[in-house]
Formats: structure tokens, sequence, C-alpha cells
């Protein structure tokens, strides 16, 4: 062998490699996230010592040194261990059923208990994806469950079930859309100028239209007429109106070809109302009416956010499609209506739902204040989430909807079974993030005389039996628990809904 090929082979061993380094484990994760280099490292001790100085602190408070038995303020005013006394929980324990409930009665606030054990026995199959009857679950929470709520909470019976209840309404909305026109047109005769004759041309169109409305709503008017001047018991204006309800949605699905299936289930629905209305006697008086002024805590919280994140779904939804619209006058009065609830702060909103708006309406109609409050919540929220709802849509490559409607699907179909899921799933985060914050504002309504979980909070305040210097924090730092955890748990469901539906997405 030559002496140039020997030069290859190695004549001893190679020394041994170092280790790699750790990525794994949480060593691996101090190494590689928090002190890879000097910057980070530096940033990461500022961040400890932070976190150091603020909890401490805090759990000194809360849990060290506070209180935890007591009858009064004495209580919260020892001194412990050489330190001033944290956290007054006795306070928190004689006020809790007032944080609750609010100024509620005592007797009848079994329904409030059935109406939280209701909703957290509907809602929590719905948020466990394995389970099944979703739709039928749905239509028990979102559609029956309210009704129920509302009786429960409010109390009170039932007269003139819905004939007269719709009709009285209807009447008095279309009347005064006629009492509008013909102001309009008033205002057009005393402004001799173009926008004057634009105007009572306008308020023309109004009346006329108002006229024809009452013409064709003129049976159901009848209806309630003769159920009212014919003492008939309420029963025979249920069975009016389940009839009327049911037809229309059975000439509405398609008659006698594919109609059957709505009138089955409308059908089923009211006698599911039925049965719900001689459980809790509402035929009879029903329950003691507890009025909503006497509501609070976190009782109108959950009402107020719970109603606001549901109703203004549907806002939102319509209100994108209607912004995307190719039609001049839907996609106009969605740009006004989103942009012009967009412009204006919650606390505005509210304030003109509950002191303004009763005076646009007939002096017979009224309206109660926390429904009101929940009209102008949902109507906010919905323009908000019309914006989020439309970012989705927008990232929909246009060739879904062309290949649904190359395979026949309608406008409809198109939009609620192929463009729909998927915009909502890509604006999952978006979404979550205006109910979190729609939840965190309802503290607002404190303002227009509605006591939430903050104002009662501060009403208990004002307790001289319990006026302490820790009185203030202990009661912030409750409440803030709750609103965190609400957040908090909001939050991680949502994570869970995204990874699942984005599953497919993953390599």
């Amino acid at each position: 062998m030559s002496e140039q090929a020997m030069t290859f082979v190695r004549s001893e061993l190679a020394p041994e490699r170092r280790a790699p380094v750790r990525s794994t484990g949480l060593i691996g994760f101090l190494r590689t996230r928090l002190f890879n280099t000097p910057l980070n490292a530096l940033l990461t001790v500022l961040g400890a010592a932070l976190l150091v100085a603020l909890i401490v602190p805090a759990v000194r408070f809360l849990l060290i040194d506070a209180v935890w038995s007591g009858s009064d303020r004495n209580a919260c005013l020892a001194q412990t261990t050489g330190h001033p006394a944290g956290a007054c929980w006795p306070f928190v324990q004689a006020k809790i059923t007032q944080f609750i409930y609010g100024f509620y009665p005592e007797p009848e606030r079994w329904r409030v208990n059935l109406t939280f054990l209701l909703a957290g026995l509907l809602l929590l199959p719905l948020l466990i994806p394995r389970l099944p009857a979703k739709t039928f679950n749905a239509a028990l929470f979102f559609v029956a469950f309210p009704f129920v709520a509302f009786f429960l909470l409010y109390g009170g019976g039932i007269k003139g079930f819905a004939v007269g209840w719709v009709t009285h309404f209807v009447s008095t909305f279309i009347l005064g859309i006629g009492d509008a026109g013909a102001r309009l047109a008033e205002l057009g005769l005393s402004s001799p100028s173009w926008f004057g004759s634009l105007l009572k041309l306008i308020g023309d169109g109004i009346v006329w239209f108002s006229t024809g409305l009452l013409y064709v709503s003129f049976p159901l008017f009848w209806l309630r007429d003769e159920i009212v001047a014919s003492g008939q018991p309420l029963w025979a204006d249920f069975a009016a109106t389940a009839v009327i309800v049911s037809v229309a949605l059975f000439l509405l699905g398609g008659g006698l070809r594919n109609g059957w299936r709505a009138l089955v289930i409308s059908l089923a629905t009211f006698a599911g109302i039925g049965l719900v209305i001689l459980a809790m006697g509402l035929n009879r008086g029903g329950l003691p009416v507890v009025d909503t002024r006497l509501w609070g805590g976190l009782l109108v919280t959950l009402v107020v956010s719970v109603t606001g994140i549901v109703a203004s779904m549907p806002v939102g939804i319509a209100l994108a499609l209607g912004r995307r619209s190719t039609i001049p006058l839907i996609r106009l009065f969605s740009i006004g209506f989103i942009e012009f609830w967009r412009g204006v702060p919650l606390i505005t909103v509210l304030f003109f739902a509950t002191y303004m708006l009763p005076l646009f309406l007939p002096g017979n109609f009224t309206v109660d204040g926390l429904v009101r409050v929940l009209i102008g919540i949902a109507l906010f929220a919905g323009a908000y989430n019309a914006e989020v709802i439309r970012g989705g849509l927008q990232a929909i490559a246009r060739g879904q909807e062309e290949a649904a409607h190359a395979l026949g699907l309608s406008y409809w179909k198109t939009t609620r079974l192929i463009v729909l899921p998927q915009a909502l799933r890509h604006v999952i985060p978006g979404l979550v993030n205006s109910f979190i914050a729609l939840f965190k504002d309802t503290s607002l309504v404190s303002i227009v005389a509605l006591f939430d979980l903050l104002g009662i909070l501060r009403a208990a305040f004002a307790d001289p039996a319990w006026s302490s210097p820790t009185t203030l924090f202990t009661g912030f730092a409750f409440t803030g628990l709750i609103y965190f955890v609400g957040c908090f748990a909001m939050s991680r469901y949502s994570l869970f809904v995204e990874r699942r539906l984005n599953a497919h997405r993953r390599h």
C-alpha cells in the first residue's frame, strides 16, 4: 500500500463530541425561550422581579393577612402579626346573596336558582361536541328557554297570549309609521322648496304604505277583536295563535309538497309551550310579578351579557351579508347602520334607550327599562360583530360560491351551507374578543339605574356596618375574580373550538 493511501487511515480514536443542547422539558424551555440571548435573560429577570413585587403583596393581602370571620367592621380593623388586617372576607360572606340576586325578594329566589340550573343543563350539552341531538338542544336553549326564563324571573300570567299581544304591537307599530309619515308630509308643506316637496312625497308614501299594511293585517286584528269580545278563555287565544303561525309556516315551507315538516314542528312547539303554561300556572295568574327594578347583581350581569351575545350574532350576520349585497338599498342601509352604531359610545346608546326612546313611542305603548337596554346592547354589539364577520366572508375565495352556483345551489343555500360556516370558523378569535368585551361592558348599565354586579357592590359599600379601609379592595377583588373566571373560560373554550374546527389544517 502506498504512503499516500496510508494518510487517509486514522491512527487514533476521534475525540468525543459534546452532548446536544436539550430543547425539551422545563430546562429546554428556559434555555431556548427565556435565556437564549443576553437581552432575553435580562427581560426574564426583570419580569420575574415585577411578578414577585405584585403577587407577593396580593397573596399576603388576600390570604395570609385576610380576616375570615366576623360579624361587622370591627373584625376587619384588627391587627394581625404586626401588619394591618388584610382582605375583609366576612363582608363578602354577609353580602353574597345581594351580589347574586340584587334586591330580588328572598322568598322568590328559588326562581333565579331554577333559571340558572336550566341554563346550565341546556348549555352544557351544547358545549360538548360529542353529545348528540345538537339541533334539538339548540332549539330548547335559544327558543324555549328564553320564554321559560322570562316567566320564571319576571312572573305573571298570560293574558291574550299571542294574538292580542302581537296584534297590539303590530297595530301600534303600523300606526306609528303612519303618524311619522303624516308629520313628514306636514313638514314638507311648511317648507316651500324642492326639499319640502321631497319630504311631502316621502311622507305620503309612508302613509300609503302603512295604510296598505293595515288592510293586509286586518284579518289578524279582526280575530283579536272577536276573541276579546267573546270573552273566550286563554286557550282560545292560544289555539288561534298556534293555527295562524302553523298555517303560515306550512305555506312558507312549500305547502302540500314540502310544508308538512314545518307544520309538525310548529304544532309540536306550541304543544310544548302549552305544557309549560300548565306546569307554571301561567293561565291562572302565574308566579308573583318581580319588577326588573328589583333585579340586580350577577343576575343582571348574566341576563344582559348572555342576551347581548346571543341576540347580536344574527344581527351581525344580517348586517355583514347586507353590506356585501349587490342591492344598493340594502347595502347602503347596512353601511349606515353599522357606521352609526360604531360611531357612538355605549353609554350614549344606554342613555338613549332608557330615557329618550320612550319619547318616540306612542303614548299607549311602553317597553320595560331592562328590555330597552337589552335591545340597545344587542344592536350595538351586532354592529361590531358585523365587521368581524365581514372580514371572515372576504377571506372566502370567490371560487367557493361559483362552485356552489355551478352545482345548482341558491344564494341562501350557498351562504348557509358553504360560505358562512367557513367564514365563522375564520373569525372565532375576533367574535370571542367581542363577547368578552361585551361581558365586561355590562357594568355600564349601572349608569342607567340598573344594578349589575358592580352596581350592587357599590351599593353595598354604603352599609356603615361594614365600612373599613379594606372593604373596598376586598369587594373589587371578589368581583374582579368573577369577571376573570368568566372571560378566561370563554377564551379557553374558544381556543378549544378553534383547534377542533381547524384540525384538518394541521400537518
